[in-house]
């Protein structure tokens, strides 16, 4: 029986299936899953609870197949939860589990119930007799992590749970757009923001600028003070806050996936120009929200296409030398390297003027 994530508390609250199983690549959702089962597990009175972990081949299954038969020694009702992390049971484990779901369809009373939690299966692990068993023993809950234009909804949905919401209109679009830009792919780092949101203000509604401060206050606060720098073309307050970040331990990846992120972003709102389109379709395209739309407003009609080619692949260089690789024309250690990316930028950002190379000292 497939059960999607947001049906399952309306399926436990209809009555507990006598086996769960849990399957996917998003922490969050299986985490919370997870905990809905068993809060209604011992709502149920299933008061004792045995966790086996499936690590490597030498598992030795027998103390799960006789757990679901074992009479407790002390409750009536237990829960029994079978982990398996790499997602492969093995041979033995697959006979195991098909014996496992047999055995559990063979007892007649409820005083167990089980939880499997298994990670992302690929297409032939879904479609082998072990986990055809389990599916017909009980519930199934596939979670995945949400496609991007399912993230707003999303939020909007976690935002009302804890009695709040955002501005009605394009204006609460446009803030639950931003929310899903900064979170994408990262549902554990979204709840953090909820929750922050949760504590910063009271219940109602919530604008764009108390959304915008809480997130990027979160995203550490001087790095986008560099992205700002760069763009409105400050050489000076660029090199300065790029050697604050350097002498304050900040991550030479975190500092390279900032301005990486923004020249894609650059690209993305620059193909959108040349297909025609007016530039705040073009902005939009380049998911440019609050500070960054007005700063990329500025410099997108400065860029020609062959520049942002021209600093992407600059981006795509200096990845390689702050992950250890090195390049000819370029410094070899991180630091300067992102001096050297940073300055690119700042050229075009200044006067609109053809990048040119920039011979800097390795």
């Amino acid at each position: 029986m497939q059960v999607r994530p947001d049906q399952l508390e309306a399926q436990l609250a209809r009555g507990l299936k006598p086996l769960y199983t849990v399957h996917g690549d998003e922490p969050l959702l299986a985490q919370e899953a997870g905990d809905a089962i068993r809060a209604a597990a011992r709502a149920a009175g299933y008061g004792e609870r045995q966790v086996f972990t499936v690590s490597g081949a030498h598992f030795d299954w027998s103390g799960v197949l006789g757990a679901a038969q074992a009479m407790s020694l002390f409750a009536e009702r237990r829960l029994i939860e079978i982990r398996i992390p790499s997602g492969k049971p093995g041979k033995e484990g697959a006979e195991a589990l098909q014996r496992y779901c047999e055995r559990l369809r063979g007892v007649e009373s409820d005083d167990v119930l089980t939880l499997v939690t298994l990670p992302r299966l690929d297409y032939q692990q879904q479609k082998a007799a072990w986990f055809a068993a389990l599916d017909a023993a009980g519930a199934m809950l596939r979670v995945e992590t949400l496609e991007r234009q399912a993230l707003p909804a999303w939020l909007a949905q976690r935002l009302k749970r804890q009695g709040q919401c955002v501005r009605g209109g394009e204006e609460g679009q446009r803030t639950l757009a931003f929310f899903a830009d900064r979170v994408e792919g990262n549902l554990l780092a979204a709840h953090q923001e909820l929750q922050k949101l949760a504590l910063l203000h009271p219940a109602g509604e919530l604008s764009f600028e108390q959304v915008e401060a809480a997130v990027l206050n979160v995203a550490r606060f001087d790095v986008t003070k560099l992205s700002e720098a760069v763009w409105t073309g400050k050489v000076a307050r660029a090199l300065r806050v790029l050697d604050g970040l350097r002498h304050e331990g900040e991550a030479a990846v975190l500092v390279h996936w900032t301005l990486a992120d923004d020249i894609r972003a650059l690209a993305r709102g620059r193909a959108a120009l040349d297909d025609g389109k007016p530039l705040p379709l073009a902005l939009k395209e380049a998911r440019a929200w609050g500070l960054k739309e007005k700063l990329f407003e500025r410099v997108l009609p400065l860029l020609a296409g062959h520049e942002i080619a021209r600093l992407l692949e600059a981006a795509s260089i200096c990845d390689g030398i702050v992950k250890g690789l090195k390049h000819p024309d370029w410094p070899r250690d991180p630091w300067p390297a992102l001096r050297q990316l940073a300055l690119m930028a700042l050229q075009p950002a200044r006067s609109g003027a053809p990048l040119r190379g920039l011979a800097l000292q390795r």
